[in-house]
């Protein structure tokens, strides 16, 4: 059986039940409850983090081992050395929860093992959510104050223009400060182009193209994506506050905060509240119904009516814009890239053979979308290409390759570096369990002495072995890390040479979506410069003097 101890201490101070004893209190408790059981305790601990936040090492650490199943109960002095955040903590327990990790603390008698613990789990959650919602809340009710003042609310600044700050009094006389959108010429001109070419070509591929053309880019100076140029073409940002724009807001029932008086036809639009956005994750757009709109303090470029008819045929072209690629018989989609530009190279459909067989080749992506004009690499023959990679392969998984010897002998290294990672790995617990014995022993003397002067000494060296368990820890789990990475990478050669081995016997017996897969687990990089295709594979780490096929 494993019990955690997880502990956020300060500077051990030696007064009693301070958060300096608590993995004393902690080991004590596991004695007392769990030693016919013969408990083996991992212990970890973070010094000077604030219990605010779940950013702290230790505690990262103890999750990573929770989800491995490294222990079956946690436990800590006081709920608030886990987290001060009931949202955290919450979160924390239902995690335990999924892992059937059990979590006990001392000295709430908070036990979730138990019918009682439970239930204070679920209490907590209740509490956890209404929190949550109460800020979901207070937000919302701030971004309508703000909306009032049509500010910029920080981040990126939206194509066109910049942020600048501004001072204003506000009505109790005192001077504040706010952030304004103000214009750049330059690139408000090449939004403007956007809209109008846009409505020209009435397509998102077609504008795309163009601007990849004309090397339009953005202001970070890539290309445009189709999804760059639809975040510009539906910014309301752009849009002029007119009666047009006010009357299409106001029949479609979306939340302005601003008076009919406002859209004079000058100013721009600001909305807030457009996105979902949650630590970690990706930003999601909220429908145009939960935005709120008000009138900026900034200058609109794009008449109410040309954004409108812009919003409409973008939702009239929409599920064409991002609809799927057809499947093909091409082996290489999404694999193969450009040798001299870095572009995907896509499979195009040609004609169909005497025999009935549909030839297809790749084209560069960026020379297609420039119309030549940016890449002139030489289209390459699909099925030949295909047939030839399949070849090589299995060439290369043969045992006279010299393949299998690279990566039996890079299995060596990681096998060598693994045995290394281990002993220090014993060596560093050993030391910290020592270390904490030792610590142990001084509390309890510490405990029983009187004399001043013994008191000083035995503080000053429970601090030096605590300081030295400190740097032992942040090592072991520094070592962790390089360990989980070296198994991963000895994982990775093991099915490489699985994979290479089997490859052969069973490639020709798959349908073209199971070949592509294995393709894909297969080979790393794989480019084509107009005459040659040139591979290396997941299992060739010095990526030295590739296979190269000639075509």
């Amino acid at each position: 059986m494993k019990v955690a101890i997880y502990s956020r201490k300060s500077k051990f101070t030696g007064k009693g039940e301070s958060v300096e004893n608590q993995i004393q209190l902690c080991k004590e408790y596991i004695e007392k409850h769990f030693s016919d059981r013969n408990p083996e305790m991992l212990i970890y601990e973070d010094e000077g983090y604030s219990g605010g936040t779940v950013d702290r090492p230790m505690f990262q650490a103890m999750l990573k081992d929770a989800k491995a199943r490294e222990f079956s109960i946690l436990i800590c002095y006081r709920l608030d050395r886990v987290s001060r955040n009931i949202a955290d903590f919450s979160t924390l327990i239902e995690e335990l929860q999924d892992y059937g990790i059990s979590f006990i603390s001392i000295r709430e008698q908070f036990d979730t093992s138990t019918p009682m613990g439970r239930a204070m789990m679920y209490i907590a959650s209740v509490f956890a959510q209404l929190e949550r919602e109460t800020i979901a809340e207070r937000i919302r009710d701030n971004m309508l104050q703000l909306a009032k003042t049509g500010r910029w609310l920080g981040g990126v600044t939206p194509t066109g223009y910049d942020s600048k700050p501004s001072t204003y009094t506000d009505s109790h006389g005192k001077d504040r400060k706010m952030h304004m959108l103000v214009p750049i010429e330059e690139e408000l001109d090449v939004v403007k182009l956007i809209y109008a070419k846009f409505l020209e070509l009435r397509s998102l591929t077609k504008l795309e193209s163009y601007c990849v053309q004309n090397n339009i880019k953005t202001k970070n100076n890539i290309d445009y994506s189709r999804f760059a140029l639809r975040n510009i073409l539906t910014n309301p940002v752009y849009a002029t506050a007119d009666k047009t724009l006010y009357n299409w807001l106001m029949d479609n029932d979306i939340e302005v905060y601003a008076s009919e008086s406002d859209f004079d036809g000058i100013s721009g639009v600001m909305a807030y509240n457009k996105t979902i956005q949650h630590r970690n994750t990706t930003i999601k757009r909220r429908d145009v119904s939960e935005w709120i709109l008000s009138v900026g303090a900034h200058p609109g470029v794009i008449t109410g009516k040309k954004w409108l008819t812009v919003q409409k045929l973008i939702s009239r072209n929409k599920s064409k814009a991002f609809r799927k690629v057809k499947n093909s018989e091409s082996l290489l989609s999404g694999i193969l890239r450009c040798a001299n530009c870095g572009s995907f190279m896509r499979p195009r459909s040609g004609r169909i053979d005497q025999e009935g067989v549909l030839l297809y080749y790749y084209m560069c992506e960026l020379k297609e979308k420039s119309k030549k004009s940016r890449c002139q690499n030489k289209n390459a023959q699909g099925n030949k290409l295909d047939k030839l990679l399949v070849e090589e392969i299995k060439s290369l998984a043969s045992s006279t390759s010299g393949l299998g010897e690279q990566i039996t002998s890079e299995q060596v290294k990681v096998d060598a570096l693994q045995n290394s990672l281990v002993s220090e790995i014993e060596v560093l617990e050993t030391n910290i369990k020592n270390n904490d014995q030792s610590i142990s022993n001084l509390v309890n003397n510490l405990s029983q002495g009187q004399n001043t002067n013994a008191c000083k000494y035995i503080i000053d060296q429970i601090n030096a072995l605590d300081k030295q368990n400190s740097e032992l820890k942040n090592r072991l789990l520094e070592l962790k890390e390089k360990r989980d990475v070296n198994v991963n990478q000895d994982n990775n050669l093991g099915a490489m040479r699985n994979l290479l081995e089997h490859f052969a016997t069973v490639v020709d017996e798959l349908d073209v979506p199971q070949k592509r897969e294995l393709i894909r687990s297969i080979v790393d990089q794989l480019t084509w410069d107009g005459k040659r295709l040139n591979l290396v594979l997941f299992g060739d780490t010095s990526k030295k003097d590739p296979p190269s096929i000639e075509v």
